[in-house]
């Protein structure tokens, strides 16, 4: 990269918009935007996680705003677009990163184990491209967008088809979203974040899922706890993958894969693929 074209996409004095900001990748995020002097907007349904964020930032409120939003609810994305504009002028960074999980046999998910998760992980980021990508365009900066998939976006574990399929979605949709942006000609661009076992506390997210939504896989218990503890054995931490999405920003790298070793995962399954055979599963020796 030249010196000239990385000044361009210095982070200082860019705003920052942040959904799932109340903890995980998105509370690491926050923080080392705002440490390389970016102004923030940080969101999530967890308005006490968001405030602890805020604190851990060390910004001020001239330069950090925290909103309460449901990203699954498009007039709330809306609003986040709008209070980003009016303080602070416009969004050059968007992190679309509010996730949820849901387990258990697929055909033992309930309506509601699909509505919640699709809302929030496939619909969340749908409502985050629609609300900010157009006046991102039309600002004429640097843009970039980034979209928290999950390795499972990329492979199919067993006992994890809801969340599994909201994770395709997201890949599919970041992809066809980097076509569309080359297509414009702006300096704009996205990445797609596909981590593994990472402890983000997304392993504890039923704790903030509508009451309406509540019905769920009658096995998902026990599951969760495995992913829980698989979380918490990761090598990665969430800061680790927060400085590696950075990164990957920085060298315009559209997949971003923190975790080398999940890569074998995506050779089983092209060589099943190719092959014509069933897929391996991809849980197998891990």
């Amino acid at each position: 990269m030249k010196v000239e074209e990385a000044d361009r996409w210095d982070l200082s004095r860019k705003t920052a918009v942040i959904t799932g900001a109340a903890s995980g990748f998105g509370r690491e995020l926050a923080l080392l935007c705002g440490a390389a002097g970016m102004r923030l907007v940080v969101a999530d349904v967890d308005a006490t996680g968001l405030e602890r964020t805020l604190v851990m930032t060390g910004l001020s409120p001239e330069k950090a705003v925290v909103q309460r939003c449901n990203v699954a609810q498009s007039d709330e994305m809306d609003l986040l677009a709008r209070t980003a504009h009016e303080r602070f002028g416009g969004t050059q960074r968007l992190f679309n990163n509010a996730g949820v999980i849901a387990a258990g046999p697929i055909w033992k998910a309930t309506p509601q184990d699909w509505a919640w998760v699709f809302g929030v992980n496939v619909m969340g980021v749908a409502n985050g491209i629609r609300s900010f990508v157009p006046a991102m365009l039309e600002g004429g900066e640097p843009a970039w967008v980034v979209n928290t998939a999950s390795i499972a976006g990329l492979v199919c574990p067993p006992e994890r088809g809801v969340y599994a399929a909201s994770k395709h979605a997201v890949v599919a949709m970041s992809e066809c979203l980097h076509h569309e942006l080359a297509q414009t000609g702006k300096q704009a661009g996205v990445s797609v974040l596909c981590p593994a076992y990472v402890d983000t506390g997304i392993a504890d997210s039923a704790k903030h899922r509508p009451a309406e939504l509540a019905a769920t896989n009658p096995e998902q218990a026990p599951i969760i706890d495995r992913t829980r503890e698989a979380m918490r054995a990761g090598r990665l931490s969430a800061a680790d993958v927060a400085r590696f999405t950075l990164d990957a920003v920085l060298q315009r790298r559209f997949y971003v894969l923190p975790h080398r070793r999940a890569s074998i995962g995506l050779e089983h399954w092209l060589r099943d693929f190719l092959a014509g055979g069933a897929p391996s599963n991809p849980l197998k020796g891990a």
